[in-house]
């Protein structure tokens, strides 16, 4: 039987987006916006050049490295990581944050100048009505600020992308007029950002469609999509914003950053790869993830998805039973996917049998076959069903072992 039919796959049945054909770059924010969570801490620089290899293993082909106007200790760090990028020749395209003042934009230039590679100014302002009344900004002093800013970067030689934030809050008049503004300046990319994660997917789709008939038109200006997940929708605003069009999303590895975070790198790869639309090997995604954990401190629960040690894992017996049934058939294919959207091998991961409270007699057999035991040996059998059935959680490798000690033919 062709593979393809064992699975009737609704998310194709309708009128829908040909991923296939979805053409989209990736920017990753983990070394900038996802060290603004208030939770990380800031890891060392082998850590750093180390994530722009994965990245670049990964097909991320943005990054930004920092923010130098942050003070001098980053200027450096902004510095190495270009070096690095340069002498390794990553295919990564590094861009730098900053304010929409020319004293955040200056390092930027000379730190381009001193390694010799582009860096892409990622010059930023506030755009809502909410943040103007707060900050007490005038539209015209806005247009002023991005004026100046983006004109001197492109003296200077900075390709730029213009940042509006707050933009899912923002007017569309007062779109048109900051976009319009960049551009005319020499901005050669705009940036939507969901500053605040407060866009649904209806409301990502309707601002890129006007910013794409209302700004961009025909001018040679790449759109790209920035988002948050304070509502949990980070990633699937980023599969929204790419099918009305978007040319570049932004995401952080495990979703760290400002808050809860931003939309996941990790998982929006996951699922472009799904869908067709990122076709490079995810071997190293673990890594990728694990690097990040453990440097910045922020464990992956348990339950995270595809990363989480329970991604793969079952104690239950129904489950393990399809699995093992599927495993029987020598079909490994069919044992990745018979419980599970995701198929592990792709992302260099398997799945694990465990016995719990609700495992059946397969799991225990399975358990004792894949551990070096004959699984049908009755007392064996007896011994950790029973123990399952008496403990609150998954019995642990260990203590399977020390309660097989009881039989004597061990």
């Amino acid at each position: 039987m062709d593979e393809r039919e064992l699975i009737y796959d609704w998310n194709r049945a309708g009128p829908a987006f040909d991923w296939s054909r979805a053409r989209v770059d990736l920017n990753d924010e983990t070394l900038r916006d996802g060290l603004q969570s208030p939770s990380v801490r800031d890891p060392s620089l082998e850590v750093k050049k180390r994530l722009l290899h994965l990245m670049a293993d990964l097909g991320i082909v943005a990054a930004d490295i920092g923010l130098p106007g942050a003070g001098p200790r980053v200027v450096e760090q902004v510095r190495v990581l270009a070096r690095e990028i340069r002498d390794h020749k990553l295919p990564i395209f590094p861009n730098c944050a900053a304010r929409t003042v020319i004293a955040d934009i200056e390092p930027v230039v000379r730190v381009a100048e001193e390694v010799g590679i582009p860096i892409e100014a990622a010059t930023f302002i506030g755009s809502s009505p909410i943040r103007q009344y707060a900050e007490d900004w005038t539209l015209d002093r806005i247009l002023k600020a991005t004026e100046e800013a983006v004109t001197y970067a492109v003296k200077h030689g900075l390709p730029v992308m213009y940042v509006t934030e707050d933009t899912t809050r923002a007017r569309p008049e007062t779109l048109k007029a900051l976009y319009g503004a960049a551009i005319d300046c020499g901005a050669t990319r705009i940036c939507l950002a969901d500053t605040v994660g407060h866009a649904t997917p209806e409301g990502v789709k309707a601002l890129v469609q006007f910013v794409k008939r209302e700004v961009v038109k025909q001018k040679d200006v790449k759109i790209d999509w920035h988002g948050h997940r304070d509502r949990g929708l980070g990633l699937v605003n980023c599969l929204a914003a790419i099918e009305a069009g978007v040319d570049r999303v932004h995401a952080t590895a495990l979703g760290v950053g400002e808050r809860v975070g931003n939309a996941e790198m990790d998982l929006l790869i996951v699922n472009l790869s799904l869908l067709g639309a990122h076709t490079r090997d995810l071997s190293k995604l673990p890594e990728y993830c694990r690097v990040v954990a453990e440097a910045v401190g922020m464990p992956i629960p348990a339950n995270y998805p595809v990363l989480g040690t329970d991604a793969f894992r079952t104690g239950t017996g129904v489950h393990a039973a399809a699995i093992i049934k599927a495993k029987k058939k020598g079909h490994d294919w069919l044992a990745n996917r018979v419980y599970s959207s995701v198929p592990a091998e792709e992302f260099g991961l398997a799945q694990k049998i465990e016995i719990s409270p609700v495992s059946g007699l397969s799991n225990v057999k399975y358990w004792l076959e894949t551990h070096g035991y004959d699984a049908d040996e009755e007392a064996a059998c007896r011994i950790l069903f029973e123990a399952a059935k008496r403990t609150d959680r998954v019995l642990s490798d260990e203590e399977c072992h020390r309660l097989l000690k009881q039989v004597a033919w061990r």
